[in-house]
């Protein structure tokens, strides 16, 4: 028996060798115990009495995958990248950063005023973008400095891994280079970021705009978290926006508040083209997303002046190939066969909603691995193929089945329901569901509309002809004493101020207590 176990072993690793001869060599069967080895190194169990039952799987790993025990990227990625840099919690922070930067007071300064100015002013020289001193600035800039420099070193660090993608993309589109910091803005660098209303990725596109630039969402992949496909769908409206504008500025705060507000600001100022000159009249978000910018751009740029020391893993950006999966397949599986931690795998494909790669007749779907991985995989799929299917085919439970999901959903309270267990069914944490629904506690009440964002399929979205009617019955809202469009919006998740504007026909933002408001279509 271990003659035949040796022979296995040594036939195993003779692929690495003759690779090209592979396909002949796997007709040869192993004698004794009847352990064949057919189609690929077809992943078994040899029988019970050989060294223990030890699963042929694990003889394989220990073979073909012999490197995989040497795994240099996973033994030098310590806890602290897989924790704090592939999960950033930066991303809501820098949306409070964005809505709640103020106009022109100024804060206590903790970076001389002349020495900002004149920084300023050499990245103004070297940038397409209008960056003047402005109070506002050097506020967002002096929080930056004191409340997140920790959490700017890890961005600093996650960019070592996206900005080379980023500029591959924005300059084949020529966009200035230094719009990669605009994905810190808008995500933290978390692909998986997931605003109040529902915008979703690096680039938080919202589920129209996505469908507009082919970011597809179904149960099992939502396109808007793949890196390389949102950054194209980006650059492809970012040259839009700048073509309508020719400002780059301008573009950016568009990118934010859409065309039809900077045009409507533009308007209001008279004309005037300038950021800075047309904020005022501008939604109070937006009023905060440049400056968000430009003081992004800052620390970056001038790092090493303000002592900034990134934790740099060994291994600061991954050298990846993709491999076209012709098979279901879930993370799980390709961990168990690979070695590469799941957490890994979720960080290079992080598009992939339920970790699970599906196979759909006329769809591509592919795996990002490290590139050695990515050859083994290749050479060895066939195994991997076949070892998968009678894993699933053994399962009790089936997988989800796969479907085209919509954005959101919106459920309705009933008797029984509890956070818990409206999250479990939706896959979703009870965290996330009181954040989407500004809930204070997790107090609900029956008949209470929730906006959900589901991670799991799930076959129906409403559960009556009365909660359909519901849903695009008109509401109204009475304006009270010290409301504004903002704060009215944060009140009702999925409506924005510009969807009040325009339900309402209003082309300003003075607000009178007792207006009444639409807010849903009429």
């Amino acid at each position: 028996m271990k003659k035949a176990l040796t022979l296995m072993l040594l036939f195993c690793g003779s692929i690495f060798i003759h690779a090209q001869t592979k396909k002949n060599q796997l007709s040869t069967s192993l004698e004794k115990d009847s352990v064949k080895v057919v189609d690929s190194l077809k992943i078994t169990k040899i029988s019970d009495n050989l060294e223990g039952g030890a699963p042929f799987k694990q003889v394989l790993k220990d073979s073909i995958f012999y490197d995989l025990k040497e795994y240099g990227y996973a033994s030098e990625i310590d806890s602290l990248w897989q924790e704090k840099l592939m999960h950033s919690d930066f991303y809501a922070e820098m949306q409070e950063i964005v809505q709640n930067a103020p106009y022109e007071e100024v804060t206590i300064s903790y970076l001389p005023t002349d020495t900002l100015k004149s920084r300023l002013a050499k990245l103004d020289a070297k940038t397409p973008f209008k960056i003047e001193y402005n109070p506002s600035l050097e506020s967002v800039i002096n929080r930056y400095l004191k409340r997140n420099k920790k959490t700017m070193e890890r961005m600093m660090t996650l960019s070592e891994y996206y900005f080379p993608m980023f500029e591959d993309h924005l300059a084949k589109y020529n966009i200035p280079l230094e719009i990669k910091y605009l994905a810190i803005v808008e995500s933290a660098l978390n692909p998986r970021a997931k605003s109040w209303v529902g915008a979703t990725g690096l680039w938080q596109f919202m589920f129209a705009t996505g469908k507009m630039h082919n970011l597809n969402v179904s149960s099992y992949v939502d396109d808007r978290m793949d890196p390389l496909r949102s950054t194209e769908a980006a650059c492809q409206y970012l040259s839009t926006l700048y073509d309508m504008f020719g400002d780059w500025d301008l573009a950016l705060a568009s990118y934010n508040a859409g065309p039809g507000n900077v045009a409507r600001a533009i308007r209001r100022s008279g004309g005037n083209k300038n950021y800075w000159e047309i904020r005022r009249y501008l939604p109070r978000e937006t009023a905060g997303y440049v400056p968000a910018f430009f003081a992004t751009m800052y620390i970056f740029e001038y790092a090493k002046e303000h002592g900034f020391q990134p934790e740099m893993p060994k291994v600061m950006h991954f050298q990846t190939d993709t491999v076209h999966i012709k098979q279901l397949i879930t993370f799980d599986h390709i961990s168990e066969i690979t070695g590469i931690d799941v957490k890994l795998l979720e960080f290079l494909n992080p598009s992939y909603k339920l970790d699970i790669v599906p196979h759909i007749e006329g769809k591509t779907f592919a795996l990002r691995l490290p590139i050695k991985e990515a050859g083994l995989f290749v050479a060895n799929e066939n195994s991997i193929y076949n070892f998968v299917s009678e894993e699933i085919a053994a399962r009790e439970k089936p997988l989800p089945r796969y479907y085209e999901a919509e954005d959101k959903i919106r459920y309705r309270v009933r008797p029984g329901d509890v956070l818990g267990t409206i999250s479990e069914k939706y896959g979703v944490r009870v965290s996330d569901i009181k954040k989407w629904n500004h809930l204070r506690s997790s107090r609900i009440r029956i008949g209470q509309h929730l906006t959900i964002y589901p991670k799991k399929p799930v076959t129906t979205q409403v559960s009556s002809t009365e909660e359909s009617k519901a849903s695009t019955r008109q509401k109204t809202y009475v304006v009270q004493q010290g409301d504004s469009l903002w704060s009215i919006s944060q009140k009702f998740p999925g409506i924005t101020v510009q969807n009040i504007q325009n339900w309402n026909d209003i082309s300003g933002t003075n607000l009178k207590p007792g207006m009444k408001l639409t807010l849903s279509k009429g």
